[in-house]
């Protein structure tokens, strides 16, 4: 059996730029930023950010693209995928890696009843507001003893 399946939550690094291909259907293609908190062994915090190109087709495209802003929190789930051409310029063969998003959930705006530790909602509606605060997460600053875990 195998398995090509994404799911990160992140904020958008830039606004997301809509095309079309040629038959007329939409793209979306925008990066998330994904953070990671660890404590290393010495106890101190550490932090690291990792980036994501992401892709989005169809009518999910149009909707990311009308109603996300850089800053933006989402959830996106999809696949990776990787492909590459030939530069035109230089003739050497070029790379690239993305999420193709099967699926997007919008973020907690900044003024939603939602607080920092709430689940990312779909949006049904228009924008509210054009000025976005970006929730963050708050990591438990003790060790998780593995004796405590229920299972």
């Amino acid at each position: 059996m195998y398995l090509n399946k994404a799911i990160i939550i992140g904020n958008l690094t830039r606004d997301p730029e809509i095309r079309s291909l040629p038959n007329g259907t939409k793209v979306c293609s925008f990066s998330v930023a994904t953070n990671r908190v660890w404590k290393d062994k010495a106890g101190a915090r550490q932090e690291s950010t990792d980036y994501h190109n992401i892709v989005v087709f169809g009518r999910q495209a149009e909707t990311v693209g009308q109603y996300m802003k850089k800053g933006s929190s989402i959830l996106i789930e999809g696949r990776m995928q990787t492909r590459s051409w030939e530069d035109k310029n230089s003739g050497e063969k070029k790379y690239r890696t993305e999420i193709v998003a099967d699926r997007t959930q919008f973020g907690p705006k900044g003024n939603s009843a939602g607080g920092a530790g709430s689940t990312p909602s779909k949006v049904e509606g228009g924008s509210k507001s054009n000025k976005e605060e970006v929730d963050t997460i708050e990591y438990p600053e003790e060790d998780i003893n593995p004796e405590d875990i229920p299972f």
